[in-house]
């Protein structure tokens, strides 16, 4: 995951960018919501907390990234 500093870039694994850590937020965060919605279907209550657990993720994740942008 990428991570900034003022106006430095600090390079992390995959994400080299803002734009693209956004975007690996977003993805998080609607695999999450599927998983979340498509629990009643599956009858799977395990589904929902692990969507639970990702949406946290995304939640804490994101908030960070667009003020820096």
């Amino acid at each position: 995951v990428c991570s900034s500093r003022g106006g430095e870039k600090v390079k992390h694994g995959c994400c080299c960018c803002r734009k693209k850590c956004l975007l690996l937020s977003d993805v998080v965060l609607i695999t999450a919501t599927l998983l979340t919605g498509l629990s009643r279907t599956a009858k799977s209550f395990e589904m929902i907390l692990v969507g639970r657990f990702l949406e946290g993720i995304a939640a804490g994740r994101t908030p960070p990234t667009p003020c820096a942008w």
